[in-house]
């Protein structure tokens, strides 16, 4: 019986790492693909060449964000309805459609209608990918490896996007229509990559063992809400003030992490870097990025997410701060040191969120909260903005570290009361 048993036990391990591989490899190949963005750090050039100003630049930015956020209820209820991967289909072509249409567009108003289709693709995607990569590991029963596989795909997507930026700034040499092509080429063959390789899950197929288990009465935690209950009374059954306060303290953090890589190529331009040494800059930094998320896992075991996050939130304050003494080499290595710390925050974080909403509602929550991340990164691009044009580029950033030290704050009751983030008993993740 020992050894029955025991060969069972091997051959049940052996299934779940081979289902678990299903699941990592395309989904590898997808975050090759979806982001090979060759204009991602050249775009910029492109619409000035087009003629538009700075000002004209930063408004579609913007634009692109508060249109994502505003998209992100519908399209997440939608993810649910139909599925998620449908959802990131429509989401891809409809972004791939859009750089082609930049490519061979000159009317600022057209890239307008073209900038706002590009935020609701964005709104599609967002909240689809990690909903659909987790509940597949929901149905293999690993998702206590979410956080290493996680990390492992964040490394792959902000490495490739470093690759592409360099690629990008060379093609662009040749033709922009190569550049803007080549890119929308990519994340058609990523959509190819997802039909092909990867299963749908709808929301109402994603119901892992709390879900049911709550749906029944059994269990620690309270009884659940029918099983036709609506996203929003999901939202308001799991809406704890920590995961509020999470919500906000983490789209404070990318309200000034976005804005601060974009607006770093200004900085240091203005402190007399040269466009080349800018572009290497900007690479790097994505590059440190894409590997410092590898220590997410050990960072989680050992620290936990409330502890990463206020020290993510410093970073950046410490970063902007140095940005503002005008000197090109403070303000590059404190970019390349500082910039990848809030890749690991915002890892643990996704996973905390997920951990934290059921399955059946899991897109459409997790959009209500990439909704409140879309608002603040807009607001912070015409804040930081502002400040740059009105103190000068170094100043601005200084003045600009107030974000995150009210982040800080926000999360001190948190970090030293010990509130809970999910309605329930603490989940493993923050043990």
């Amino acid at each position: 019986m020992t050894t029955t048993g025991a060969l069972g036990g091997s051959a049940a391990v052996g299934d779940a790492v081979r289902g678990v591989r299903g699941v990592t490899r395309p989904f590898s190949v997808y975050a090759v693909l979806a982001n090979s963005l060759f204009q991602r750090g050249v775009f910029v050039l492109y619409l000035q060449q087009r003629g538009f100003s700075a000002g004209q630049v930063a408004l579609l930015q913007t634009l692109i964000y508060l249109v994502s956020g505003l998209a992100e209820l519908p399209t997440g209820v939608i993810s649910d309805r139909i599925g998620r991967r449908a959802s990131i289909v429509i989401g891809q072509v409809l972004i791939a459609g859009c750089l082609l249409g930049q490519a061979a567009s000159t009317s600022y108003w057209m890239f307008v209608a073209l900038f706002v289709g590009h935020g609701v693709g964005m709104a599609c995607v967002s909240g689809s990918d990690t909903a659909l990569l987790y509940d597949l590991l929901v149905r293999r029963g690993a998702t206590a490896g979410y956080v290493r596989i996680r990390s492992r795909f964040t490394m792959l997507g902000t490495v490739t996007s470093g690759v592409a930026i360099v690629l990008g700034g060379q093609l662009q040499r040749f033709s922009w229509g190569i550049v803007y092509a080549g890119s929308a080429l990519c994340l058609v063959l990523a959509v190819l990559v997802l039909l092909a390789r990867v299963p749908e899950i709808r929301g109402a197929d994603a119901v892992d063992e709390a879900d049911e288990g709550d749906e029944r009465g059994e269990g620690d935690g309270p009884v659940k809400a029918p099983r036709d209950a609506t996203a929003w009374r999901a939202l308001l059954r799991v809406a704890t003030p920590a995961l509020v306060t999470l919500a906000v303290v983490s789209g404070l953090m990318h309200a000034t992490l976005t804005p601060y890589i974009i607006f770093t190529q200004k900085t240091l331009s203005d402190q007399g870097a040269g466009a080349g040494l800018v572009g290497v800059v900007i690479a790097a930094g994505f590059f440190a990025g894409g590997l410092v998320p590898l220590l997410s896992d050990r960072v989680h075991r050992r620290f936990g997410y409330r502890v990463v996050v206020p020290v993510s939130l410093l970073a950046l304050a410490a970063a902007l701060g140095l940005s503002g003494l005008g000197l090109v080499q403070v303000t590059i290595a404190a970019f390349l040191v500082l910039v990848g710390i809030p890749e690991i925050t915002a890892v643990l974080v996704d996973n905390v969120l997920n951990e934290a909403v059921p399955s059946r509602h899991r897109a459409s929550l997790l959009s209500m909260i990439a909704f409140v991340e879309s608002v603040l990164i807009g607001t912070g691009y015409l804040v930081l903005g502002a400040l740059m044009d009105g103190m000068g580029s170094g100043v601005g950033m200084a003045v600009y570290a107030a974000v995150p030290l009210l982040g800080c704050l926000l999360w001190l009751p948190v970090l030293f009361r010990g509130a809970r983030v999910t309605a329930e008993a603490e989940k493993p993740a923050d043990r």
